[in-house]
């Protein structure tokens, strides 16, 4: 595995608890799938679905401008919440699946799109050039697309790339090691993969098996990626995550990629 080749490899990159990240790239402020609610259950059909446990770490307010949301799928309160939806009205572009590029549409109009697996789409720089940002294969639980879709929706990794700028992936909800496979094939070395962790479970679902990576196949995808800096997110501050810090640093330890792992903290 080569060494960082330059300094802006390390770009800061803000793990703002949950599934949220903040980050500037290309001159562009991106923020993945927004959750700034405050504690508390999310119910559907009067039924309690999830429940979030701790405040996020900063405030839009906080963050300032945003020009880009990764919204790996808008379905799912802990992935895009009452707060997150309201904030995308202020932001020039989001980018989700194509299902939710319409749903977040009827809103949103053109700055939601939707990008199937491997569309992509230019974003002019501030000070000149493009970064190209490409929808990549995510799969919300085990088994065949089909199935888990059926269950629980389209989900879209997304890859960022750019003249002079390192490779960067976020996975999204995506727990398929043979999807990060296939973007292996494509992008691999990565310089920033911002992996979504945390082995969620829910006993009505896939007899329990994850729905998005544990902490070994976070460190496993790390390898195929040969990813020289992970910023995991999606490991704390909701209840039905099953794994978190402790795991995840103990996991990349065993497979010898703990240098690897930036906790996004001190961005």
């Amino acid at each position: 595995m080569s060494s960082l080749p330059v300094a802006t490899d390390r770009f800061p990159v803000r793990a703002l608890g949950g599934p949220t990240a903040f980050f500037e790239y290309g001159g562009l402020r991106f923020l993945t799938d927004p959750t700034f609610d405050a504690p508390g259950d999310y119910f559907r059909d009067g039924e309690r679905i999830v429940t979030k446990t701790a405040p996020s770490a900063a405030t839009p307010a906080d963050l300032g401008p945003v020009d880009v949301a990764l919204v790996s799928h808008d379905e799912h309160p802990d992935n895009l919440d009452t707060s997150g939806r309201a904030l995308l009205a202020g932001i020039p572009l989001t980018l989700t699946t194509p299902g939710g590029g319409k749903r977040l549409g009827e809103s949103l109009g053109d700055r939601a799109r939707g990008l199937a697996d491997w569309e992509s789409v230019e974003l002019d720089r501030p000070d000149g050039g493009t970064v190209t940002v490409t929808g990549v294969p995510a799969l919300h639980g085990p088994g065949a697309r089909e199935e888990v879709e059926s269950a629980l929706g389209q989900v879209v990794g997304f890859v960022l790339t750019g003249e002079g700028l390192p490779t960067v992936y976020v996975s999204g909800d995506n727990a398929s090691l043979a999807a990060v496979r296939e973007i292996a094939d494509r992008f691999a070395p990565v310089d920033t993969a911002v992996l979504f962790a945390g082995a969620p479970r829910f006993p009505v679902l896939f007899d329990n098996q994850v729905i998005v990576l544990d902490s070994a196949m976070a460190a496993e995808a790390t390898r195929i990626l040969g990813a020289r800096r992970v910023v995991p997110v999606h490991y704390d501050s909701w209840a039905h995550f099953t794994e978190g810090r402790d795991e995840l640093a103990a996991a990349f330890a065993a497979a010898g990629l703990a240098d690897r792992l930036d906790w996004g903290k001190d961005a």
